[in-house]
């Protein structure tokens, strides 16, 4: 009687098992038939539009996490364009939000008597807003120009991928400039590509070419350049250009070599030699829009790049200079040959 006890309970307790085993699979399949598509399990051979909502959920996933862990920050190269300014700041900041991207804005404004030099200021909006000391130091930036407002809400300001920079002003996107190798207008560069490459050169005084020598630094250290896809707007309608080149021409002019100096690759100035000094630092609101200020004295290195003042005065004092330097050169060149003829006499 005993092992007929001890074996209706193992068969009691396998029942069980079993039991309790079939309840649970009845419960992931009832449970599973009625959850939205990108929470159900998925199993070998199920059809591939499931998986592909679930690829696109985590996708999303993965890039609302991304833009919580990075901050960009728009940097602004200024002159005494106030008018686009208050248009520019609280669009941007509106754009940006809307793709839940952390951001701050940082605008450089140019004090000195100098030609607009916007790789120098892009330079030292740089090195403020990486500035470690900072509470909310940005480990990416935009160069954007104050007058170019993105209205297709697909454009990508993200962080960029790997050893990559996003320009998001495209050829073929930009109103105005449709050349394979222009990259300026919006660029998006991680803080890390950007001292890689020295930053931007600093001789570029007046309108123009900086951005083309910034090309040739990206390209020289293997970094590739990304551009948006599937933007289907074109060139009218992917932007919004704000400028008046009536009201405010473009310094186009040039003087001493500055032709021939400007068409090479800059190997000696950079973010690591950028001079300037900062006059002061605002913090200001436009339209509940916050936008802080760095007001900038550019030094210019005359020996360097002369053409940063292309005034009548300063050719003329370095024409003068030129001639005194010259007749010094000839008044030497007569001592020594007086001197040579005496000690062959």
């Amino acid at each position: 009687m005993a092992w007929r006890s001890r074996r209706y309970r193992n068969t009691l307790k396998l029942v069980l098992v079993v039991a309790i085993f079939l309840s649970f699979l009845i419960t992931i399949y009832l449970g599973n038939s009625y959850l939205p598509n990108s929470y159900k399990l998925k199993f070998r051979g199920d059809d591939d539009e499931g998986d592909e909502e679930t690829k696109s959920h985590v996708t999303t996933s993965i890039s609302v996490q991304s833009k919580i862990l990075h901050r960009l920050c728009v940097i602004v190269p200024f002159r005494e364009r106030f008018e686009e300014l208050l248009t520019f700041a609280p669009f941007i900041h509106q754009y940006l939000n809307q793709k839940a991207i952390n951001h701050d804005i940082i605008v450089v404004n140019q004090m000195d008597q100098y030609r607009f030099n916007r790789a120098s200021l892009i330079n030292v909006g740089f090195e403020y807003v990486t500035n470690p000391h900072r509470s909310n130091p940005c480990d990416y930036v935009v160069m954007h120009d104050v007058d170019l407002l993105p209205i297709n809400n697909n454009l990508p300001y993200d962080f960029p991928e790997v050893q990559t920079v996003t320009h998001v002003a495209a050829p073929g996107l930009h109103p105005k400039y449709n050349y394979s190798s222009f990259i300026g207008g919006i660029l998006v560069v991680s803080s890390e590509l950007f001292r890689l490459v020295n930053g931007m050169s600093n001789v570029y005084w007046g309108w123009g070419l900086e951005d083309d020598e910034f090309y040739v630094r990206l390209k020289q250290s293997n970094i590739q350049i990304i551009r948006p896809r599937g933007i289907t707007t074109g060139q009218q309608s992917t932007f919004r250009h704000i400028h008046s080149p009536k009201q405010r021409p473009r310094d186009h002019a040039k003087c001493y070599d500055q032709y021939n100096k400007t068409r090479r690759r800059d190997r000696i100035t950079g973010l690591k030699n950028v001079n300037y000094t900062l006059q002061s630092l605002s913090h200001i609101q436009i339209e509940e829009t916050p936008v802080t200020i760095l007001n900038v004295q550019l030094h210019c290195d005359f020996q360097l790049s002369p053409w940063c003042d292309c005034s009548v005065n300063n050719l003329k004092t370095s024409y003068n200079s030129h001639l005194n330097n010259s007749n010094l050169k000839t008044s030497n060149k007569k001592n020594r040959l007086g001197k040579i003829k005496k000690s062959q006499k």
